[in-house]
């Protein structure tokens, strides 16, 4: 009698775990990222933070950088109280960033809506403006300093027109100072204005039409549309103002060198003395410190109101 034999069933293949997510330091697009960000990252390492780290070790120090450098403790810092030229280098600093911020924001801004008005050959205009910004400093201050010449300058040749006789801007008391401030306004203001007309082009034009609409004058218009949306390009310009003007070296060393006294001896100026002209590394290292941080608090509290003034546009 035949019996019908069922074939051996095979058992089955254990199935392989589902593979667990990728670590994202293996994902191909953080690869990227950490690939595109590496270069900047190492310039930041060597020309910023390596600085930093070094000019607190030497802050530590007395070194000439001739001898031998020996420990200091905090006797340089020490040193800063008692130092009426390091007060007065600070005080025209903060009168500098106090005048010099508020006049370029305001030409930078000003410029900006009138180019985005759709002036003719726009381009034109753009590049002519942004031209001072994109020039070195030294030029430029050395063609400022001949606008100031007393008798024949430009400056005074325009006062004179008036009947106003122009004073001796570079070595007066009160002059010399606010001749700074208006050469460094007119060297900086393209890089706001560049930051301003881009954000005024985002802001869409259904806003403006709509506060037409509801019988907004311009002005309103201004106040109620413009400004709020503008204000993360405004806050951009203010924290970046802000950290140049405490920085501001170049111009004062070239046009008055500091002069008349130490009218116009800026921080910096007065840190590049004291390192390389008296050669006192640990406390020109220590005012740096103290440079650094006023700017790490200023720029702090920047961040602290804009999250109550700055209005993003989700």
């Amino acid at each position: 009698m035949a019996v019908d034999t069922l074939p051996a069933r095979t058992a089955p293949r254990p199935q392989a775990a589902p593979a667990g997510p990728t670590p994202r330091w293996r994902n191909k697009e953080t690869i990227a990222a950490w690939l595109f960000i590496l270069p900047s990252l190492i310039g930041f390492l060597i020309f910023t933070a390596g600085p930093v780290l070094a000019a607190g070790v030497i802050s530590l120090l007395n070194w000439n950088l001739f001898s031998s450098p020996t420990f200091a403790g905090l006797k340089n810092f020490a040193r800063l109280g008692p130092d009426p030229t390091f007060w007065s280098a600070l005080g025209n600093t903060a009168y500098f960033t106090l005048v010099s911020v508020p006049l370029t924001i305001l030409v930078s801004l000003g410029l900006a809506l009138l180019l985005n008005q759709g002036l003719s050959r726009i381009a034109v205009f753009r590049s002519l403006l942004l031209l001072p910004y994109a020039t070195i400093t030294v030029a430029v201050a050395f063609v400022w300093i001949w606008l100031y010449i007393p008798h024949g300058g430009l400056a005074n040749t325009v006062l004179g027109w008036f009947g106003i006789n122009g004073p001796a801007w570079l070595i007066s008391d009160f002059w010399a100072m606010p001749a700074l401030i208006a050469m460094s306004v007119w060297k900086s203001f393209g890089f706001g204005m560049v930051v301003f007309l881009a954000g005024l082009q985002a802001i869409p034009q259904q806003l403006y039409e709509a506060a037409r609409v509801d019988g907004s004058s311009a002005w309103q218009s201004f106040r109620n549309v413009t400004l709020p949306m503008l204000s993360p390009a405004l806050f951009f310009v203010i924290v970046t103002s802000i950290i140049g003007s405490f920085q501001v070296f170049d111009q004062a060393l070239i046009m008055t060198n500091g002069g008349p006294g130490s009218r116009t001896t800026t921080l910096v100026m007065y840190i590049y003395r004291t390192g390389f002209e008296n050669y006192d590394q640990g406390y020109a290292a220590a005012q740096s410190l103290v440079l650094f941080g006023f700017i790490v608090v200023i720029t702090a509290a920047q961040f602290v109101l804009q999250r109550r003034l700055v209005h993003y546009d989700n």
